[in-house]
């Protein structure tokens, strides 16, 4: 890597149209070889402000539109987006609060539907995060449950019960994880992975993982690996892995106190941050061998406020993380090389910037 895209900072020049809607704004990227095709950002805005973002980055035009949702489409995209994958053509966006989950044209960002996620009593069940299989969507909800939706019809097909609160969800050996933090009865956590047979989509075992267990990510040999948060005080944080094909945890480590981590090729980004200290770690982990590849993943000095949202490029092998900096101004985008130096950053981006994804 040369020497110039180590340190090819990206400045956003705000250029207004007017009050409603945000054009895209030409931005200087000093032609970055390692990036082309599109970048959306997810920012979830803050809670009850109805101020979600959909970003988009155009590396062929040099363009950033940060709100292009609302500028295709004409009305804002919710109440704290939390989740955002793409499957074939579509992008799917579950939107926390709003009770909703967007499904738009992954080229265009124009909405095909809008999935409203309410019970039979009109009571919102509060989506958190989405998965894929087979041409269904699996979306785990607040209210305890697992809702699947046909991909092509975009119809909710049916729904299951799980555990308290869930705030994770992956797929491996042809079952579907699920964990149960309990987060909305704090301090009466929940401490369980739910595991659901795809086939009769009913949960068939409870997995004892640890104290308020969130994000959830799988590697090459099936293992599921799962954050599990503690309390903040009396019990530390760690992580765990499972074994998908005894539904067992076979490893935990209590060393790791993992807030969020991704898995691209058996090695997985993980991070940390003391909401107490106000300190942060960033670590690579070889997920073949079980062992930490590096203690400290940043090697030139780069540093952030607190790291919120982390993403592998699956082409450049980039690493991407997202700075919440105090969670009540917009946050920052930065691109690592796969060796820990800076590759640019996009000042910015989003407020609360959580979720990003490369399209070609």
């Amino acid at each position: 890597m040369t020497k110039h895209l180590l340190w090819a900072f990206v400045y956003i020049f705000i250029i207004s149209c007017n009050d409603m809607k945000d054009v895209p704004t030409p931005v200087d990227i000093s032609v970055i070889p390692s990036e082309s095709g599109k970048m959306y950002v997810l920012s979830e805005g803050l809670f009850n402000m109805n101020n979600s973002t959909l970003s988009i980055l155009n590396f062929d035009n040099h363009t950033i539109n940060s709100n292009c949702f609302l500028y295709v489409n004409n009305r804002n995209l919710g109440d704290t987006g939390n989740d955002m994958k793409a499957y074939g053509s579509k992008l799917w966006i579950v939107v926390n609060v709003s009770s909703q989950v967007e499904v738009i044209d992954l080229k265009s960002a124009v909405s095909i539907k809008r999935i409203p996620f309410f019970n039979s009593e009109m009571l919102a069940r509060q989506p958190r995060y989405i998965t894929f299989w087979a041409n269904k969507a699996y979306v785990c909800s607040f209210d305890g449950t697992v809702s699947r939706i046909d991909t092509s019809s975009l119809n909710i097909e049916a729904t299951t019960s799980v555990g308290r609160n869930p705030d994770g969800i992956a797929v491996a050996n042809g079952k579907l994880y699920v964990s149960n933090s309990g987060g909305l009865d704090m301090p009466n956590y929940d401490t369980t992975v739910s595991v659901i047979d795809l086939t009769n989509f009913v949960e068939i075992k409870k997995i004892q993982v640890g104290l308020n267990p969130s994000k959830l990510d799988t590697d090459s040999q099936g293992d599921v690996y799962a954050v599990v948060r503690g309390n903040n005080s009396t019990v530390k944080g760690s992580w765990c892995r499972i074994n998908s094909q005894t539904d067992e945890v076979v490893q935990t480590f209590n060393d790791l106190a993992v807030v969020n981590f991704s898995i691209r090729n058996d090695t997985a980004y993980l991070y940390n941050f003391d909401y107490v200290k106000n300190t942060y770690w960033v670590k690579t982990f070889n997920c073949k061998t079980e062992q930490l590849i590096s203690d400290s993943f940043i090697t030139d000095g780069t540093t952030l406020e607190r790291p919120f949202g982390i993403y592998i490029h699956p082409k450049n092998g980039c690493v991407y993380l997202t700075d919440a900096r105090n969670y009540t101004t917009k946050g920052d985008l930065f691109c690592f090389s796969k060796h820990g130096t800076l590759v640019y950053k996009i000042q910015n981006i989003g407020l609360n910037p959580n979720s990003i994804l490369a399209i070609p």
